[in-house]
Formats: C-alpha cells, structure tokens, sequence
C-alpha cells in the first residue's frame, strides 16, 4: 500500500468562491438549476453535463453510475440509455432515483430527487436519429451491463450492425429515455470553515415548492 491512505485526512480545501442566500436564489429550483447548468457551461468545467444516478434495486442495494443529461424543462431530467442496463431493470422495479452534479471547479453539487418513467417513443427516436452513427450502432453493438468474454465481441457486433444497417439504424426497441421528474431538489455552495449554504426545495402537494435552508 502506497502512503495515500495515510494522508488522506490532511487533505483539505477552503471553499471561498461564491454565496447561495435565500434572496439571491430563484423561488422555482428548476429556474436555479438552469442558472447554475449555464454558469457551469460558461465557466468550462469539465463535463458539466455529467450527472451521478443512483437507484436500488429489488433487494434494497443501491447502486450508481454517471450518465449525461440530455434535456430538462418543467416537466423533468431526461437521459438515454439501455432500458436492459441494471440501471433500467433496478427503475422497472422501483422507479425512484437520485441525480447528482458536481461542478468541483465552482465548488457547487446539486441533488434531485424523484420519480422516473419513460420518456415517449417520438422523443425517444428524435434523440437517437440526431446521435452520431458509431454511437447509434454502438446502441446495438453493446449488451449493456451483461458479461461478454472480451473486447472482441463489442467490435464483432458493431461490424455486424454496421454491415446490416448501413447508414440509417433505427432505434433498438431496448433503447431510450428516462425522465426524471423532481420532488425534491438540493443547491450546495461551499462556504469557507465547512459552513456551507444548502437550500432544499420540497414540492407540496399543491406543485408549489417550499424552500428551506439546511445545515452543512
């Protein structure tokens, strides 16, 4: 074992980039949202549209993986992928989930939370088509989550979809969206000496959101 482990609880950062107050933050968190997601965007952060999703399974085990958003209006968070995936079979079986992002440069997370269903098959298709064609075969070309032997079978694959579908591979009926519809929403600015700002909105049964301040 090298000596990181031994040095891990010297490591520390002070967060002094910027303030969340409740009269400088938007009453509608998905109004936040859009202005944090656009600031992220400008400052170049890397990858800002990567978002950690958590769900569990039937078992109670929860499990996580990073995927890309890929929409988001007042009607949810939408993102693509396998509906055979773990991810897919864990959200037939318990359609609740959590997304997370992390800006580390702005020193800023986000958290969402709620519940998950299939976006349409039109939304779906119009997505798929506008993606590039390696990645559209490669929609076909991969058993997402399944145990394959090698590499060696992902390239076979994608050589045979590529030969049979050419140019224009439709959507495979296994493949598509999710959206995420939020009950509940958190914004985490980290503040200097661990006294971070955190605000939560919970939606009330009536669609208004309550917002409160937490402690770090």
């Amino acid at each position: 074992m090298t000596n990181t482990a031994a040095h891990l609880a010297d490591l520390r950062k002070s967060y002094e980039r910027a303030e969340l107050g409740e009269a400088a933050s938007h009453a509608d968190p998905l109004k936040q949202f859009d202005q944090w997601l656009t600031e992220a965007i400008a400052a170049q952060v890397p990858e800002p549209n990567a978002m950690t999703l958590a769900t569990v399974a039937s078992n109670l085990r929860p499990s996580t993986r990073v995927v890309l958003i890929k929409g988001y209006d007042e009607r949810g968070i939408v993102w693509f992928t396998n509906y055979d995936s773990r991810k897919g079979q864990e959200l037939a079986g318990n359609p609740y989930a959590a997304l997370q992002f992390h800006w580390v440069e702005l020193e800023r997370v986000v958290r969402i939370e709620g519940l998950v269903e299939k976006v349409s098959d039109e939304e779906s298709d119009a997505y798929f088509n506008s993606r590039p064609l390696d990645s559209r075969i490669g929609a076909w070309a991969s058993p997402q989550s399944q145990v394959i032997a090698g590499r060696s079978v992902l390239v076979t694959n994608a050589a045979k979809y590529g030969a049979k579908f050419m140019l224009q591979p439709p959507r495979p009926p296994y493949w598509g969206g999710f959206r995420l519809q939020p009950d509940r929403w958190e914004f985490w600015q980290g503040r200097k000496s661990r006294l971070h700002d955190r605000l939560r909105y919970t939606q009330e049964s009536d669609s208004r959101w309550i917002r409160e301040r937490l402690a770090p």
